[in-house]
């Protein structure tokens, strides 16, 4: 499907969608516990759908009501009978948290599975996962689409980057848990998108699951039972960072249902679009920055307005709706240490620097970085591809309010991997948008 957007103010009150992150993490949670959980307020979307399906297809039961669902935990545990049933075939979909989060989960409960997957989410690099199945004596195999993983998980010490991903550190927490003794998670460096992981560490607690930070990692006490509970997914940051950029760019658009104390990490979009807008933050400081950053990090501007390096590396997801707002603001933007970014649903490095530069942005793309300078309008009137990356068709829509001639967007319905209404939502704030299949 394409969509071809009119250059429109969007205006009026929006509510994000629930957090997939935080769905994510609770549904887990609630299908390894003994008994009866309800987690309500799920959108269910594609990357929702595929952790259901293979929670499924792990033991757990599902039933639906309206954006509720009642959970039947699998009861996981070390006497649990399921480790002894057949490797069950998971597909994720194109969802890297699904991917994950359950391989050490599938090893804990089924002694492994066999994960399938669908556009780039196969490709995507699980070296960390695979260094330490060499390590303990688990089986993998990538082949033909499918990675083979077989074992058992055993309790013990678990070293990992933290500069790759922090999903693999949410992985292990989840599964270790499970197992007879006690473990440790170590980082060999510094963790990245540790807010992600602080939302894992929430999510267990909640189910009666003991996690201790330590220096450089965590200590899992093994033996321990994931209780039920009846918990309501909160908004989602990472999609409400889309307003708030159309807020930035000059559409009075009012952001609603939105937790302020949320341990999402992309909760940061808030300070970054009050520096853009020059608006005093905590603690009543003004600065017309972009970003949290030094004055030796200012970078050069010859032609005037302000220019700042933001470093992305705790919040790679933000990089999308931060590019669109540097794009249409005066000064530069340099968004920094965003090399994982080539690894998400498409490239997004090349993606956001392809659509951007086609709308007539000034976009410079290098190995980590982005260095865009900022217009007042852009020229618009082209066609631009989504890259299958819900993230960029929703980037490519919000630029499209301040371009001089309408946006066409090809591959529009890739938003349903998080946000599939999301162009509903647009019409009704004032945006003019054509769908053609």
């Amino acid at each position: 499907m394409s969509v071809t957007i009119t250059p429109s103010r969007l205006s009026g009150t929006v509510t994000p969608p629930p957090s997939k992150s935080q769905a994510h993490r609770l549904l887990i949670a609630a299908a390894l516990a003994e008994g009866e959980s309800v987690i309500s307020n799920v959108a269910f979307s594609q990357d929702i759908q595929a952790t259901l399906d293979c929670l499924d297809n792990l033991g757990a039961e599902f039933v639906r009501e309206g954006s509720a669902v009642t959970v039947r935990g699998m009861g996981a545990n070390p006497m649990s009978p399921l480790r002894r049933m057949a490797y069950p075939r998971l597909d994720c979909g194109e969802s890297g948290s699904t991917l994950r989060f359950l391989i050490p989960v599938a090893l804990a409960v089924r002694a492994g599975g066999i994960f399938t997957g669908r556009g780039r989410l196969m490709e995507r690099p699980q070296g960390p996962y695979f260094d330490l199945f060499d390590e303990k004596g688990i089986f993998h195999e990538s082949k033909d689409g499918a990675l083979t993983i077989t074992g058992m998980l055993t309790p013990g010490t678990y070293r990992l980057p933290g500069d790759v991903s922090s999903q693999f550190v949410t992985g292990l927490l989840y599964a270790l848990p499970l197992l007879e003794g006690d473990s440790e998670i170590v980082l060999a460096s510094p963790l990245e998108s540790r807010g992600y992981v602080d939302m894992t560490v929430e999510a267990l607690g909640q189910f009666g699951v003991r996690v201790e930070a330590r220096p450089g990692g965590w200590h899992i006490p093994g033996g321990q039972l994931y209780q039920p509970r009846s918990l309501t997914v909160e908004g989602d940051w990472s999609q409400a960072a889309f307003w708030y950029a159309a807020q930035a760019l000059g559409n009075p658009v009012t952001v609603a249902g939105m937790n302020q104390r949320s341990t999402q990490g992309d909760r940061e979009i808030l300070d970054w679009v009050r520096m853009v807008k020059n608006e005093p933050m905590a603690g009543g400081v003004t600065i017309p920055i972009w970003g949290t950053a030094t004055e030796k990090e200012r970078l050069p501007n010859p032609s005037g307005g302000c220019a700042v390096s933001i470093g992305v590396s705790q919040n790679p997801d933000l990089v999308p709706p931060l590019a669109a707002m540097g794009a249409l603001m005066a000064g530069m933007l340099r968004i920094e240490n965003a090399a994982r970014l080539r690894m998400k649903e498409s490239d997004r490095l090349a993606s956001v620097t392809a659509v951007l530069s086609a709308l007539g942005a000034d976009v410079k793309e290098g190995p980590d970085f982005l260095e865009i300078r900022g217009k007042e309008r852009l020229a618009g009137g082209v066609k631009v591809d989504s890259y299958n990356d819900h993230r960029i068709a929703m980037m490519a829509a919000i630029a499209a309010t301040r371009c001089e001639k309408p946006v066409t967007i090809t591959g529009a319905q890739c938003v349903a991997k998080s946000y599939p209404d999301v162009w509903e939502e647009y019409e009704r704030l004032g945006g003019r948008v054509r769908r053609d299949p």
